[in-house]
């Protein structure tokens, strides 16, 4: 075999493995060539302490003023 020979077979083998790993990438949702996935918004918020502040105040005022209304 001779050294162009060599090369166009290096090309053909590099084109079967740049397929091969596309379709792997495709399978398993890793491809570095798709747009990126956008991550959906919903779930839980993470609060900051500040908030969890205001927000067990509040709950503190509400449950008082709820055990005033029973007595």
């Amino acid at each position: 075999m001779d050294l162009i020979g060599a090369i166009s077979a290096l090309r053909a083998e590099c084109a079967k493995l740049d397929a091969a790993i596309a379709q792997f990438e495709l399978l398993t949702g890793s491809g570095s060539s798709r747009a990126p996935v956008r991550r959906s918004t919903r779930g839980r918020k993470s609060m900051r302490a500040a908030e969890r502040r205001e927000v067990s105040d509040r709950m503190k005022k509400y449950w008082a003023s709820r055990r005033k209304g029973e007595m």
